[in-house]
């Protein structure tokens, strides 16, 4: 029997939602991949998956899964239920696809690897600075240190020799560190994660790092070499000025286990133990928030090779096997990710410059230096500059954010990059050098989660162009380990509110799905036992309920999760925990409306010149809460729960509209934040949500087209206002440059977004240091809109995975054309429109799979055609509606362009 070919294909597999992940730790993996197609109406009918071992060298082995084919329309993905999967071993593994016309794909192969799956087969001791014999480390006396600085002991250098008889075929070292750890093999870096193994609650979880070492590992003598600074684990982290360091224990520790294979089929571990040395080197002190301070000519060379004499050097310290809260990571790490050089250099004094790499960013410089032995040179960070043009550093607080390097007076040159610390800024001022730096010779080196970013957005208008930039680098700055609220001053916190308020735009932006996942394990660790989330995660001091809209994130963003990405291993995960906060907060307050045991209540934060009453958002989110419980309780199988929490939540919203609402539809408070909460979270009866709107439209309209809202009710505003029918709003607050908008900060050079609306103003200058970010992604919500509403690229409510496309684009304000991609779960989505005179074009792209809703924006639905052939007479879409400025239509998968008159603009 020949089978034919089909146009369907599978494409970007992940395993895990990683590409190629080395050091797996999940015993059922989630395969996944996505689908295209350059034919219309193409569909999944079928996938056939499998799945082989490797050798140690690579080469297929054995299957060890190989089912039927599995028919399923949504054929996107399967968890693997083969043979157990062994430890330290490599997967292949392949996907083919059958098309309803019974076409089949080739297969598209990748492969995955497990890490040491089971505790019991670590063998390696947690090491480090041996604190009988290893004395604390002064700094020269010509060389000054801040006291913070001074308080960090030197990050320990250590090594350990031994002797290979073959050469491996395989090699995989397997590493983690209670602090931070750099590793090296024979003199050579292993890997490219930094800041590893980054920061969870280590009280629950220790997360380690699987690296090929395959080609530094040589037949003959051999060294492992690593250091080790504080880092999360017991360097200054957060804001909390009693107690701002050693919050997880008083020193670093490091855990190596090196696996090697041979020719033979023989294996050998080479572990940290009591075999290590250890000594103090060049880096005199190390800390992610005050700076790193490293003295070149204290450095051992050599001290990471074969033949390096160490006998000064002494044992390291063992501290135990203690291997049962090892976790194999769960995404990509942080990466360098992309080189920012100078783009000027402003002299400043006689050995003071200022180096602007035009991009407020978070990383460090890489400084190329040609001076003598003994030159000090500081390198200081801000993200702005002052009236003077001097570093504006108040608004860093206690973080020092001070880099220090003591040159060796190498002859041909050297190169300073700190390895343990992590800044904000756009501006470096470079202190101490005889010479002027030229511009090639200072980079900002970016740093962040590396995420496989899948949106893209661009329109006509360069302002909303460098808004989307700001929302994306904003992203890029405050995912560094977890997701934090900015990434410059002394706090760095993986605050909830910021992160569910951000969530849709940050899915759309990058495929954060494993990012949040893990995440999500600090959030649900840190609930307390009454059943609050927290306003941060990981918890660091304070066990308080968190705050209505932070801790509400616990149920928010599994939701979010689930909906975007399909999978609803997160959502079982959490459920329990979800229901937990719901409980706690209905039993302390049995009358529904949200007043007691809501922590330290933020209301609207940031808001602009207005109280948004407190019990109002409190209770909205309370009812939402219920409801997004209730739609878990279905999606995950459990009827009974959904029925009772689908009745709570209508229970909490008649307690709403009795305790806020009147007749006329006003709600207490009268803010645009009480009123788009009201209407997001469908709070009100037709009658009252009509009256709510206009009340909205009103007080928008009053303050001259202006926005109140503070990080609560910005994430609601440009889409409510889409759907109660006045797009013209919204796009006057996208277009508005005056105070406060997005525009304004953008106006004023803004590179990333502000914190707050007035970070600083023509008016009053810069606002209070004690809390001023310029990075802060919250108010850069409005990224979820500029692809939903005005590209047009959404799902429909009920839809998960984005199975069903809700393609919308709204035009107006000064647009003349916008355009979005996105690779969803499915595969690509597109949405662009153009308008030529009186014409619209539309071009969408539906994945294979997927169906579409299109809403085609037109005042004359009865002139829509597709590819020049009137919508009524095209095979494949059907026409499901039409308004006085709108067709909807329904469409398989496919490229389609649709043309009509020009719809009425939405003028700003």
């Amino acid at each position: 029997m020949t089978t034919s070919s089909s146009a369907l294909a599978p494409y970007h597999l992940q395993c895990e939602q990683r590409s190629e992940p080395l050091g797996l730790g999940e015993p059922h993996p989630r395969l996944r991949w996505r689908l295209r197609s350059d034919r219309r109406g193409d569909a999944p009918a079928a996938y056939r998956l499998r799945v082989w071992r490797c050798r140690p060298d690579g080469e297929a082995d054995r299957p060890v899964w190989e089912p039927d084919w599995t028919g399923s329309e949504d054929s996107t993905g399967a968890s693997y239920d083969g043979q157990p999967l062994e430890s330290s071993t490599r997967y292949g593994w392949s996907v083919q696809v059958r098309d309803t016309d019974g076409g089949e794909s080739a297969p598209v192969t990748s492969w995955f690897e497990t890490g040491l799956l089971h505790a019991d087969e670590w063998s390696a001791s947690w090491i480090g600075r041996a604190p009988r014999t290893a004395p604390k480390m002064e700094p020269p006396q010509d060389v000054p240190i801040s006291a913070a600085l001074a308080d960090i002991d030197p990050a320990a250098h250590l090594r350990r020799d031994y002797y290979s008889e073959q050469t491996p075929v395989r090699a995989r070292a397997y590493v983690t560190a209670r602090g931070l750890y750099e590793l090296r093999i024979n003199g050579e870096r292993v890997g490219d994660a930094e800041l590893a193994p980054g920061w969870v609650d280590y009280r629950y979880r220790q997360p380690y790092q699987s690296y090929d070492v395959t080609h530094l590992v040589a037949e003959g003598a051999n060294t492992v070499a690593a250091v080790l600074a504080d880092g999360w684990w017991s360097g200054y982290v957060g804001m909390e000025r009693r107690r701002q360091g050693r919050h997880y224990g008083p020193a670093p520790r490091l855990l190596v286990q090196l696996v090697i294979d041979y020719a033979d089929g023989s294996r050998r571990a080479v572990v940290s133990d009591g075999d290590w040395t250890e000594s103090p080197g060049d880096v005199v002190a190390a800390d992610l928030l005050m700076g790193e301070y490293r003295d070149a000519r204290l450095e051992p060379r050599g001290w990471d090779r074969p033949g390096f004499d160490d006998t000064d050097w002494v044992p390291a310290g063992v501290f135990g096997r203690d291997h049962g809260l090892l976790v194999a990571e769960r995404d990509e790490p942080v990466r360098v990710t992309e080189e920012l050089p100078a783009v000027s250099i402003q002299r400043l004094g006689p050995d003071r410059w200022i180096a602007d790499f035009g991009q407020n960013a978070v990383g460090r410089v890489r400084l190329r230096l040609r001076e003598p032995e003994g030159t000090r040179v500081v390198l200081r960070h801000a993200e702005v500059l002052d009236e003077k043009g001097e570093l504006y550093t108040a608004n860093l607080r206690t973080a020092e954010a001070v880099d220090t390097y003591v040159c060796a007076g190498e002859a041909g040159g050297e190169v300073f990059e700190p390895s343990f610390t992590v800044h904000g800024f756009r501006y470096a001022e470079i202190s101490g050098p005889s010479r002027a730096p030229e511009a090639f010779e200072v980079t900002a080196r970016v740093l962040h989660n590396q995420l496989d970013w899948t949106g893209e957005f661009a329109c006509s208008d360069a302002t909303v162009d460098r808004l989307m930039r700001n929302i994306r680098w904003g992203q890029r700055g405050n995912f560094v380990a977890v997701p934090t609220d900015c990434p410059q001053r002394d706090e760095r916190l993986g605050w909830t509110a910021d992160a569910q308020i951000f969530a849709p735009t940050a899915c759309l932006n990058a495929d954060a799905g494993a990012f949040f996942a893990r995440w999500m394990d600090d959030v649900v660790d840190a609930q307390t036992a009454e059943g609050a989330f927290t306003d941060v995660a990981p918890l660091l001091l304070l066990e308080r309920e968190g705050a209505p809209a932070w801790g509400d994130a616990g149920v928010i963003l599994p939701w979010h999760l689930y909906r975007a990405y399909g999978d609803a291993r997160l959502l079982e995960r959490c459920y329990p925990a979800m229901t937990r906060w719901v409980e706690h907060i209905r039993r302390d307050n049995p009358d529904l409306i949200w007043r007691n045991s809501t922590g330290n209540h933020y209301g609207d934060w940031l808001q602009v010149g207005v109280h948004t009453a407190r019990d109002v958002l409190a209770t909205a989110y309370f009812a939402n809460s219920a409801h997004l419980v209730s739609r878990a309780a279905a999606a995950t199988g459990r009827d009974d729960d959904a029925r009772r929490y689908a009745d709570l939540a209508a229970r909490i919203t008649a307690a709403f509209r009795a305790a806020f609402v009147t007749a006329d539809g006003r709600i207490e408070g009268e803010t645009q934040t009480a009123y788009l909460l009201a209407l997001a979270f469908d709070l009100l009866t037709p009658e009252q949500g009509e009256a709510a709107a206009g009340h909205l439209v009103a007080d928008i309209e009053a303050r001259g087209r202006s926005l109140t809202t503070g990080f609560v009710g910005v994430a609601l505003l440009c889409p409510v206002l889409v759907e109660i029918g006045r797009a013209d709003l919204a796009y006057a607050l996208l277009h508005d440059d005056r105070y406060p908008s997005w525009g304004y900060s953008i106006a004023h050079g803004a590179t990333t977004i502000w914190e707050r609306w007035d970070g600083w103003t023509d008016e009053g200058g810069f606002q209070s240091a004690e809390m001023n970010s310029f990075n802060h992604y919250s108010l850069g919500s409005i990224g979820a809109w500029l692809y939903r509403h005005v590209a047009g690229i959404d799902q429909t409510a009920d839809s998960v995975g984005y199975a069903e496309l809700l393609l919308a684009p709204r035009p107006g304000g000064r647009l003349t054309w916008a355009r979005a991609s996105y690779e969803s779960v499915r595969g690509r989505v597109e949405s662009h429109w153009r308008i030529d005179g009186d014409t619209l074009t539309l071009d969408v792209l539906v994945p294979p799979g997927a169906r579409a809703t299109v809403r085609v924006p037109t005042h004359a639905p009865d002139q829509v055609a597709e590819s020049g052939v009137p919508v009524e007479e095209q095979a494949g879409i059907a026409v499901l509606g039409e308004g006085p400025d709108h067709l909807l239509l329904g469409a398989g998968s496919g490229a389609y362009t649709f043309t009509a008159p020009a719809p009425a603009p939405a003028a700003a």
